[in-house]
C-alpha cells in the first residue's frame, strides 16, 4: 500500500504533559483514511546546558575562539606528545564524555588553522557523535602532509558543533516521483 504524499495533511500538537510535541499526518489512500504519528522533541538548544564529564586529569572543557564561533575547540587530553607520520592516522582522546539533547548530535569538524598549517584533520573529515553515546570523544587525527607532525598535550585538535537532525521513517516503494533532474548525478548540473 502506497501513500499519496500530495494528500497528506500535517499538524503539530502538544501532549497533555505539556512537554512533548507530536506530529500527526493524516492521509487518504485506497483503503480510506490513515494516520501517522511521530514524536517531535521540544528542545530549547539555546538554554539547555550540555552535561560533560571529565574522564582524566588532562581533560579540558571545550572553548570558543570568539563570541560568535559556531565550533567549540576540543583539546588533546594526553599525557605526552603523539607523533603522526605522513599519511597516517592516530586516535587522540579528549578526556571528555557528553550528554547531548535528544535529536541532536555532536559534529566534529577540522580546525582550519591545524589543517592549513600542519595538514592535520579528522580522518573521517566530519565525525558524528550520537546523543545516546556516553563514551570518550576521540578524534582520529590524520596527517595529510609529507612530514611527521606532532600533537602535544593541550593542543586544540578539532571543533565540536551541536547540530539538530530530523529522525526519518522509511517507506519502501516501487516508484519515486519524477523530477526535472531525474537520475542525473555527479556533474549533471554543470561546473
Amino acid at each position: 500500500m502506497g501513500i499519496n504524499l500530495d494528500n497528506i495533511e500535517r499538524m503539530i500538537v502538544k501532549s497533555s504533559d505539556g512537554d512533548t510535541l507530536h506530529e500527526i499526518k493524516s492521509y487518504v489512500d485506497k483503503e480510506g483514511i490513515g494516520l501517522m504519528l511521530n514524536t517531535v522533541p521540544e528542545i530549547d538548544i539555546h538554554n539547555t546546558p550540555i552535561k560533560v564529564k571529565r574522564l582524566n586529569s588532562f581533560a579540558k572543557l571545550p572553548t570558543r575562539g570568539s563570541e560568535e564561533a559556531a565550533g567549540y575547540d576540543l583539546y588533546a587530553a594526553i599525557p605526552g606528545p603523539i607523533s603522526i607520520r605522513p599519511h597516517e592516522t592516530e586516535k587522540v582522546g579528549t578526556g571528555l564524555a557528553f550528554e547531548l539533547p535528544r535529536c541532536t548530535f555532536g559534529a566534529i569538524f577540522p580546525r582550519s588553522g591545524l589543517a592549513t598549517k600542519q595538514g592535520l584533520r579528522p580522518a573521517n573529515c566530519i565525525g558524528v557523535c550520537d546523543s545516546d553515546y556516553r563514551g570518550e570523544y576521540v578524534v582520529a587525527v590524520h596527517n595529510d602532509s609529507k612530514e611527521m607532525q606532532m600533537i602535544f598535550p593541550g593542543d586544540r585538535i578539532a571543533q565540536l558543533v551541536l547540530m539538530p537532525y530530523i529522525p526519518m521513517v522509511f517507506e519502501e516503494v516501487n516508484e519515486l516521483s519524477n523530477t526535472k533532474r531525474g537520475t542525473g548525478g555527479f556533474g549533471s548540473t554543470g561546473k
